[in-house]
């Protein structure tokens, strides 16, 4: 079968909404190609991404590719995409060049070559990302691994919005809290809270793709007694409360959320939001604020925050 690989070249900041939008014109996979995982410099003795080469990425911004099928009425969701990304403008994200390109390939080309880009990451000082098929032995006897199929869906963990929640739980959690996690993904902030020691984790997605990619790695993980995944939209309709909420998510988004946010959370309840670009991170911390969220903490990687915030008991 021969399918069409549109390559949109974009920044850091519109990784996520650029996936998306791939996603819902049914691309069957999304492959992001950024040359900042080979710049980082990871704090402490956190690890390294091993044997990524700078070939495989563009010199400057962030290249997303998405693969669909060639068919009859592939040049109408291609404009549909391209109507898309110039819509993400009115919400002040940042497309960079936004130049989108086209070419053929073959299924067998695309369908295992994205893993290239996907090794073992150290991300905090307690957990180490894998994907499944790398062979990762732990460093130490208290090493947290957690083993990753991210499949069609967006977000192998390593993404720094990701990186800065999990460093996030990891200063909040004590042990046995309860937890949501809005916009779940590929359920890999929901498999760390759980094997950091909360007892219970409803993960929450809109996409049916990232539900059934999160149900994979939970049990990959072994970790289903802990975690349950549904199919939601942000928090509509979520009746129990939580003593930890994350939602790793655009900050627009995040605006929406935060009087759910405050009603969901039991008292002295944490809130941390990620996927907020700095020029965002007051907007959020503002409106926070206004809902009864006190600011504990703010968490920083290159132009990307992570807001830790506590609701103050009335």
């Amino acid at each position: 079968m021969k399918w069409t690989e549109i390559s949109i070249h974009t920044t850091q900041e519109a990784i996520e909404p650029v996936a998306n939008i791939l996603h819902e014109a049914g691309a069957s996979g999304v492959v992001i190609e950024d040359p900042e995982l080979l710049q980082r410099e990871w704090e402490d003795k956190f690890g390294e991404i091993y044997q990524l080469s700078p070939e495989d990425f563009p010199e400057e911004g962030v290249i997303v590719k998405g693969y669909l099928p060639v068919t009859s009425f592939l040049a109408e969701t291609i404009e549909e995409i391209k109507d898309r990304l110039n819509q993400l403008l009115l919400y002040d994200i940042d497309l960079g060049l936004g130049t989108v390109t086209l070419s053929e390939v073959h299924e067998h080309e695309w369908a295992t070559a994205w893993k290239k880009y996907y090794k073992p990451v150290q991300v905090s000082n307690k957990i180490t990302i894998t994907p499944t098929w790398e062979e990762y032995q732990p460093l130490s006897s208290d090493e947290i691994v957690i083993e990753l199929d991210p499949g069609m869906a967006f977000g192998t963990g390593t993404h720094p919005t990701t990186v800065l929640c999990i460093r996030g739980m990891e200063k909040v959690i004590r042990g046995n809290e309860s937890m949501i996690d809005v916009g779940c993904g590929t359920g890999v902030l929901s498999i760390a809270a759980a094997k950091l020691g909360v007892s219970s984790v409803l993960a929450l997605d809109l996409d049916e793709v990232a539900v059934e990619s999160a149900k994979i790695n939970v049990k990959l993980n072994q970790v289903q007694h802990i975690v349950k995944v549904k199919q939601n939209n942000l928090l509509d309709y979520i009746s129990e409360k939580a003593d930890i909420i994350v939602a790793n998510i655009l900050a627009e988004v995040i605006l929406r959320l935060v009087d759910q946010v405050s009603y969901t959370l039991n008292d002295e309840g944490i809130f941390i939001a990620s996927g907020i670009i700095s020029n965002r991170a007051q907007e959020v911390i503002s409106s926070l604020e206004k809902v009864g969220l006190e600011v504990i903490e703010t968490l920083k990687d290159e132009d990307w925050v992570a807001i830790i915030a506590k609701k103050v008991s009335k």
